[in-house]
């Protein structure tokens, strides 16, 4: 699933219907509303933001609990001081990633 590059032709409640959870469960750990998310399941245009982190959080499967506000202080860094560094961490991580797969 995390081969899905746009999220704006994915059904939201065909991703939480495939991950076995509730609404509430599914909304609640991007910080929406069941509510909230019920409007979107049924085609309320969903905001960058939040299909950003359904993308993340629900595709990717990154724990959004986990990432401190220094660790993007980091990435930022690296990428304008340290951009072939950055480059090689990326590339490694990748691999690193598919050979788990």
């Amino acid at each position: 699933m995390s081969n899905i590059k746009t999220l704006e032709k994915i059904d939201p409640r065909e991703i939480r219907r495939k991950l076995g959870l509730n609404q509430q469960q599914f909304w609640s750990r991007i910080g929406v509303t069941q509510s909230g998310g019920s409007r979107y399941e049924s085609g309320r245009n969903m905001p960058k933001p939040v299909r950003e982190l359904l993308r993340l959080v629900h595709v990717e499967q990154i724990d959004i609990q986990r990432i401190k506000r220094e660790d993007f202080e980091v990435l930022e860094y690296m990428k304008e001081h340290e951009a072939e560094l950055f480059k090689s961490l990326k590339k490694s991580a990748r691999s690193k990633m598919k050979a788990a797969a």
